[in-house]
């Protein structure tokens, strides 16, 4: 107890004296101030059991902060450049995710047909056609706001199943709405692309599809075959991933937000509230097309976390194969850290206020 007060009193401090370094202009001093403040933010709430699951994305911010103030030091080490990590990075996380899942995860697109199309539907529709409408209205950099369209057309994140558990919605259908998103990525998300995020930067169809191959579906896959066969052998896997997945998304974020630290400082608070707008919407409109086409309240709040969470790993990866860590990667790094306390905080406030229950719909046939 005493030293949760200590963490707190000690946040709150360098909280303060953050703010004012910044005043003053002393930013360096202000980002390594910062960096601690988040970092003691964070062990209080490892302390606290309602905040304990924001700890996460509060270290990410703190290894933002680091690599705002300290960039040169995220972009290369010797002749090596950081940014090369990310592809392999990525491939690890997919694998990992592969490992967890099996082909039984597919099985709900036969027993509730319907909300499965539904939620594929606003998926690919609301947020690639959403982040389109941002970036033409935010007047973004041509790279940048092709990066907010990239973000659009990703697939289901690999958080919402955790998020729909938390939340206490639909599980089953969300693991298989990001299952059938992420399987049509391939030919999706190059489709929208070269339609809507054409129209910022030259974007190639076959060099899109052949990347979401490499990053997504073929280590998927190889981590189904080692679940399906070797599982029982190799348990040890479903502990060590998630922790080699969290530090590989904390090392993407940390690279591109170095390698575009001076676009950031000029789009920074702009972009921040257009990624935080672009999943806000998403997650209205993913709910009221699910009430629109039938669905109940529960599969229609499952849906609206498949349409709000993207795959932000993804379009890192894909910046980087595009060559354009630096400008079409910044939305992809600031969409995590906004996207996973946001919808912490609403899968905590729907997991206490379940819907109430409802006559069986078509939805769930």
């Amino acid at each position: 107890m005493i030293l949760k007060r200590v963490f707190l009193v000690a946040t709150l401090i360098l909280l303060v004296v953050a703010l004012y370094l910044f005043a003053s202009d002393q930013n360096i001093e202000a980002g390594l101030i910062l960096t601690a403040f988040w970092l003691f933010l964070s062990g209080y709430m490892v302390q606290t059991k309602a905040l304990g699951k924001f700890a996460y994305t509060v270290i990410i911010l703190a290894s933002v902060s680091v690599s705002m103030t300290f960039p040169q030091y995220f972009i290369q080490l010797g002749d090596f450049h950081l940014k090369k990590l990310i592809v392999p990075l990525l491939q690890l996380i997919t694998f990992g995710v592969g490992c967890t899942m099996g082909w039984h995860d597919l099985s709900g697109v036969l027993k509730m047909p319907k909300a499965v199309l539904v939620g594929v539907l606003c998926h690919y529709t609301i947020m690639p056609f959403v982040g389109f409408a941002i970036a033409k209205m935010f007047g973004f950099p041509p790279e940048i706001a092709a990066g907010v369209v990239l973000v659009g057309c990703m697939p289901s994140g690999l958080a919402s199943n955790v998020i729909a558990f938390i939340a206490k919605a639909n599980l089953p259908l969300s693991v298989t709405i990001t299952a059938v998103s992420t399987l049509l990525a391939p030919l999706m998300t190059p489709l929208l692309m070269k339609l809507l995020g054409g129209q910022f930067v030259p974007v190639s169809f076959l060099d899109m599809f052949i990347d979401i191959l490499k990053l997504v579906i073929i280590p998927i896959f190889l981590g189904v075959f080692i679940n399906h066969f070797f599982h029982k052998k190799a348990l040890w896997i479903d502990k060590v991933m998630p922790k080699i997945s969290m530090a590989g998304i904390a090392c993407i974020i940390i690279i591109i937000t170095a390698a575009g630290r001076d676009n950031m400082l000029h789009v920074g608070m702009a972009l921040v509230f257009a990624m935080f707008l672009h999943m806000t919407i998403g997650v209205l409109l993913g709910y009221w097309g699910g009430r629109l086409f039938g669905l109940s309240k529960l599969n229609s709040r499952t849906i609206a976390i498949e349409v709000g969470m993207q795959n932000g790993g993804l379009a890192s990866g894909i910046a980087v194969q595009m060559g354009k860590i630096a400008t079409v990667g910044l939305a992809p790094a600031v969409n995590g850290p906004i996207m996973n306390t946001t919808f912490s905080l609403i899968a905590t406030w729907w997991g206490s206020k379940p819907p109430e229950k409802e006559l069986k719909s078509a939805d769930d046939i």
